[in-house]
């Protein structure tokens, strides 16, 4: 079994590979080749927790997963990680364990690679200006997926913090960011400027109000993954011409704005549009500028897979990581 660290995941494998290998996972799933059965959550209410555990198996790859990854918020108080994950790897030819990973950079990449994938397909092509709303932990790799599939040229951000946000432009650029990055004290400025929007907060009640949305904004949704969380409120969700999501069954279970919405009677799950797996092969999904879209995600195993499977061949191919026997 190979043993495969966050920083030696990091250094070896990056956005490009990330988007590369889910459009494949994807793709496999159009054709009926994954299996994905439903994860299960266990909630920590004392400590606003969650850990989520999700199998997934690549009948193509022979390969199948179970990633387990626990959100603890208020562990930033003691200077520890808010999402910590590992992902076991297993060949389904010999039932042999063959990757054993570190999944919290694994989880934060392959939800930007999903965000760049639907930025790439539903986002005007002129988009130039990029909205953070949340410069929490999931935040980073977002920008990174868009920043892969559109020429942007100036972030704004806003975090209800202000503090957080100034260190997450200092992080942006020590990485290389090189677009103009401004660090706003309203959240209305974010919205009024931006053609993409990401959101990553783990807020109960809207981070903006959808009155202000521009025409032809394009939104990413990846904060909220639970039904008592509501990132985006029902003005968004009433004037998205085009609203996209990751995994229906697992919107429908866990994504709060929608459950509030179809719960209100103003809003039915019948108007999304598509899976985002369905847009693949397609060159561009908008019919007009002036077309609001929103992309939702709350995630899926087989995502996770398909970028762990990348990095196991990577990790072949490349020679590191530690191997043990089991």
């Amino acid at each position: 079994m190979i043993i495969l660290s966050e920083h030696e995941i990091m250094k070896h494998y990056s956005m490009t590979e990330a988007i590369r290998d889910l459009e494949a996972g994807l793709t496999s799933m159009n054709e009926g080749k994954i299996d994905n059965p439903h994860r299960t959550v266990i909630e920590y209410p004392e400590q606003y927790a969650s850990i989520l555990y999700m199998p997934s198996s690549d009948q193509q790859e022979r390969m199948a997963g179970i990633k387990t990854v626990s959100i603890f918020p208020e562990n930033t108080k003691v200077g520890k990680s808010t999402t910590q994950g590992v992902l076991l790897l297993t060949d389904t030819r010999n039932g042999e364990h063959v990757c054993l990973m570190n999944a919290s950079y694994l989880t934060r990449l392959r939800t930007g690679a999903l965000s760049g994938i639907a930025t790439k397909k539903l986002s005007r092509k002129d988009s130039s200006v990029l909205g953070v709303i949340g410069t929490g932990g999931m935040a980073f790799e977002q920008v990174l997926g868009v920043l892969e599939v559109r020429d942007i040229e100036k972030i704004i951000m806003f975090n209800r913090t202000r503090e957080k946000a100034d260190r997450f432009k200092e992080k942006l650029l020590r990485f290389g960011v090189t677009q103009n990055i401004t660090v706003v004290d309203n959240v209305d400025e974010v919205v009024l400027a931006a053609d993409i929007i990401n959101c990553a907060t783990r807020s109960l009640t809207p981070v903006f109000d959808g009155k202000l949305l521009k025409k032809g904004t394009h939104i990413n949704g990846v904060g909220s993954y639970l039904p008592s969380m509501r990132e985006v409120d029902e003005e968004t969700i009433l004037k998205s011409d085009k609203i996209v999501v990751d995994d229906i069954k697992g919107v429908k279970e866990e994504a709060g704005e929608f459950i509030h919405a179809a719960n209100n009677g103003h809003w039915s799950f019948a108007a999304i549009y598509s899976e985002l797996r369905e847009l693949l092969g397609k060159a561009c999904h908008r019919e007009g500028d002036d077309e609001i879209t929103f992309f939702k995600s709350v995630g899926a195993a087989y995502f996770d897979m398909a970028l762990a499977q990348g990095v196991y061949r990577e990790a072949k191919e490349k020679q590191f990581g530690i191997t043990v026997t089991v």
